[in-house]
């Protein structure tokens, strides 16, 4: 129970932080500045879009990989679990 409220607390705390995760790099910044004197919101939002997409996909990637693995050693796993109680079975009977 105390990990998963520690891990809880962790994830909060990531999620309140997560404003500055808009940030744009200098040069999408300069991009941006020079499409608002021009009177054009819609560049920084679309810019904020693709740099979310593109910050985002990696870990993604990485948590379906895992999900993957996760779930073929749980088969795997079972797979042995039924094997020894057949060997067992076989000596026993």
């Amino acid at each position: 129970m105390k990990r998963f409220l520690v891990i809880s607390g962790l994830v909060i705390l990531f999620v309140m932080n997560s404003a500055g995760a808009f940030a744009q790099c200098a040069m999408c910044r300069g991009s941006v500045e020079s499409s608002m004197g021009n009177g054009r919101n819609n560049v920084g939002v679309g810019l904020n879009t693709g740099i979310m997409f593109l910050f985002v996909m990696p870990y993604l990637l990485v948590a379906v990989i895992g999900y993957l693995w996760y779930r073929n050693s749980k088969r795997a796993q079972h797979e042995r679990q039924f094997v020894a109680t057949r060997v067992r079975q076989a000596y026993e009977g």
